[in-house]
């Protein structure tokens, strides 16, 4: 059983030693041509493997960056309620009314008469906080415009609105004008 066909022909007398030398020649010849020729190919269905690996691996990417968008929003409002909840001023027994812009609307909250001119004056600031409005002392008002500019509603005067029209220079709109 191990004698290859070749050697079984040779024994029985249908080839001759020259004839099967000849066809191992052509073989090996054969087979060397093959083997340099075996370049790997692309194949098409390596290279759908490949764009959809590429495909998947951009869609976790953006995934990520929205996961960290999430939570950094999430740890800046967590930020915010901490600094507000921690130095909020009480407003109770307020009776006077200070008016600000939330957006487009005018708002009211009723505070004292310290605290309206500390309001006026840009000590204190007015913030909101889960839908409430609460006053917090200016520089706490700083660090969470920082955060978040929309939260930060009233800082009272500066001098940017001072300078808005010099023709009006001499006609100065008192603090406590009362509406």
């Amino acid at each position: 059983m191990g004698n290859s066909l070749q050697d079984q022909l040779l024994k029985v007398g249908l080839i001759d030693v020259n004839r099967a030398r000849e066809a191992r020649k052509a073989k090996g010849k054969k087979d060397r041509k093959n083997r340099n020729k075996k370049a790997p190919e692309p194949d098409a269905n390596a290279e759908r493997i490949r764009k959809a690996q590429a495909e998947k691996a951009k869609r976790d990417r953006e995934l990520n960056e929205q996961r960290l968008a999430r939570e950094e929003r999430k740890a800046r409002a967590a930020q915010i309620a901490q600094l507000i909840e921690q130095n909020r001023m009480s407003r109770d027994d307020g009776d006077l009314p200070h008016q600000f812009v939330d957006g487009k609307k005018i708002r009211k909250i009723f505070v004292q008469e310290a605290m309206r001119r500390d309001l006026l004056s840009g000590r204190v600031a007015v913030v909101k906080h889960r839908g409430r409005y609460e006053v917090v002392p200016a520089d706490v008002a700083e660090k969470i415009r920082e955060r978040d500019t929309a939260s930060v509603m009233s800082t009272g005067h500066s001098a940017s609105d001072d300078d808005v029209d010099e023709s009006y220079a001499d006609y100065k709109v008192p603090d406590d004008l009362m509406w």
